[in-house]
């Protein structure tokens, strides 16, 4: 029997509509899946309501893979793909399987001989890498930093140190309510010539790219970055 696909299919980074960042054709091929497995049901669902959907929202299944699903869970949402239908993997915001559960569904797709589709939109990872200005030949993104001053400050270091040796930018997130304490982590940390870049509500009205020396940002007034997602970068 021949299996479905599994479509990639990012969603908006916030509340934008989704014609304003995802290609029509990303758009018609989410509005016709009738199976789907997201990181959140509730956002899945505000998400596919805006889409031009062929079926009733009601009849559209939807599971959930988050960081609570267990592992031996995984086989049972490919199920509708080995049983020859088509279903779509989509993240709470922007791209599945990047900084995201899904990566692990994709894999046991990848081991279960099921085609897997990756489809364009946005990703605040590579929004924010275009719009600081730093390198975009050598990167690597850390996730989360760890949350513990000490802890925390230990990996700026480290971080900032290999950026120096490979010329690598660096790029990490944090809970929006802690986005401020990291900013000032990362100033207290690292060496005045470091560059630092935030790059905050991406694709959404209030979008916002500052990178600047850490000198430079000592001596300005922080942005109001709070509560609202941010990704930060640093290039030594």
């Amino acid at each position: 029997m021949n299996t479905g696909t599994l479509y990639l299919i990012p969603v908006p980074l916030g509340p934008s509509p989704a014609r304003d960042v995802l290609p029509e054709a990303v758009i018609a091929q989410a509005a016709r899946l009738q199976h789907f497995v997201a990181e959140n049901a509730k956002s899945a669902r505000a998400f596919l309501k805006s889409l031009p959907s062929e079926s009733p929202l009601q009849q559209i299944d939807i599971q959930e893979l988050n960081e609570h699903t267990r592992p031996d869970a995984l086989p049972r949402l490919l199920a509708p793909l080995l049983a020859g239908n088509d279903a779509g993997l989509v993240s709470e915001a922007g791209c599945p399987a990047v900084a995201d559960p899904g990566a692990a569904l994709v894999a046991l797709a990848h081991a279960s001989g099921i085609a897997v589709a990756p489809l364009v939109g946005p990703s605040s990872i590579l929004l924010a890498l275009m719009g600081s200005g730093l390198s975009g030949q050598n990167f690597a993104f850390h996730g989360y930093l760890p949350a513990k001053d000490g802890q925390r400050q230990k990996r700026i270091l480290e971080l900032e140190s290999e950026s120096r040796r490979a010329g690598r930018t660096q790029l990490f997130i944090e809970t929006p309510y802690r986005n401020r304490r990291l900013l000032e982590s990362l100033l207290a940390a690292c060496s005045p010539h470091t560059r630092i870049g935030v790059a905050t509500d991406l694709t959404l009205p209030g979008q916002r790219f500052i990178t600047l020396p850490c000198g430079e940002w000592k001596r300005r007034e922080l942005p109001d970055i709070d509560r609202r997602p941010t990704v930060f970068l640093l290039q030594a």
